[in-house]
């Protein structure tokens, strides 16, 4: 908990970023997930700085970064940008990149784009490679209109009033339901240090959530070009090109067996919500089906091993944060991962 924040200004932002361990001579870069900061990766410091330098930074829009507006239709190009100018600025030109959530998405297009610097991919229940919504089947084969059920307009009105209003009960329960597997409970001041993370979320034009487009197909909404959701969206987010890159370092998907989130059954998937009647108005399976993504992304790296590469998969004890659910066991995989690759 005594972890303070330091800032690195460069020439796009100026970037909030914890660290640990520095002067070990392993380097491992944490990104954080949506609606989150790198505050939510503080749990675990104690004991990844024992064998890491360790950093891990606000993307912009979140915890004490720069309020910057995010440019959808480079899917997730503004953060891989920040990310390459700040590592930079501090000389790391060779570390293992981790990403969680959203987080693993910016991972994977960091990976597309500076694969060289990497020596190792972590990615912790990332999102599919074929974006947050919008597509069906293992192939991703993208919904009509492009964007179709993805972006801006899929989030929860309640969580973004929450951050509006500083309403910390909705946050609390979304922290307990939905990132982590319930019956599991951080221990209060840590609970109460995530929420005031949570609460950080820079909402606005541009920001949290994004636009959105109204359409005649159900569910109504499309993904908008604006702001930090519809950079998930099929049509904007592009990741599935991971197996082609042309630079592949090692990759580690870590994943929790009680996702909710990141799931072939995700609760925030509205082809899962209208099949399970949540959402009245489900046109069918044959229209909108429910989201493999589990099976979307095992697809996707079973090609980036047949083209060169390899991954290990690890299924932890817990929900989208297994990550903090299951810690020893994080760290231990983490670390030999790393140690291999290298």
């Amino acid at each position: 908990m005594n972890h303070r924040p330091q800032t690195l200004t460069t020439g796009r932002l100026t970037t909030a970023y914890y660290r640990a361990g520095e002067g070990n001579g392993r380097r491992l870069l944490l990104i954080h997930g949506n609606v989150s900061s790198g505050a939510f990766y503080l749990p675990l410091f104690d004991q990844l700085s024992q064998q890491f330098d360790v950093i891990a930074p606000d993307l912009r829009c979140f915890g004490g970064s720069s309020a910057l507006p995010v440019d959808a239709v480079r899917g997730f190009r503004d953060w891989t940008e920040d990310l390459a100018e700040f590592t930079a600025a501090l000389g790391w030109d060779r570390f293992a990149l981790a990403g969680w959530s959203m987080g693993g998405c910016v991972a994977m297009q960091y990976a597309m784009d500076h694969g060289e610097q990497l020596t190792g991919l972590i990615l912790i229940n990332p999102g599919s490679p074929y974006g947050f919504g919008g597509t069906k089947g293992e192939d991703g084969v993208m919904l009509e209109p492009p964007g179709l059920a993805s972006g801006g307009g899929c989030v929860n009105a309640q969580l973004v009033q929450s951050l509006l209003s500083g309403e910390r009960e909705f946050l609390r329960a979304t922290l307990n339901s939905v990132y982590f597997k319930p019956p599991f409970r951080m221990d209060s001041q840590w609970e109460e240090r995530l929420i005031d993370e949570m609460l950080k979320t820079k909402v606005g034009d541009g920001m949290y959530p994004g636009d959105t487009r109204q359409v005649p197909q159900w569910p109504f909404v499309a993904a908008g070009d604006k702001g930090v959701c519809n950079t998930m969206a099929p049509n904007h987010s592009g990741l599935s090109a991971l197996a082609d890159a042309p630079v592949k370092p090692p990759v580690l998907w870590v994943r929790g067996d009680g996702d909710i989130m990141v799931s072939d059954t995700s609760l925030c998937d509205f082809g899962y919500l209208g099949q399970a009647g949540v959402v009245p108005g489900w046109p069918g399976a044959e229209v909108i089906p429910p989201q493999p993504m589990v099976a979307q992304t095992r697809a996707v790296l079973a090609r980036y091993a047949a083209n060169g590469g390899r991954f290990q998969e690890v299924v932890l004890s817990g929900g989208h944060g297994c990550h903090l659910e299951s810690p020893v066991r994080f760290v231990e995989a983490v670390a030999a991962f790393v140690t291999k690759a290298e």
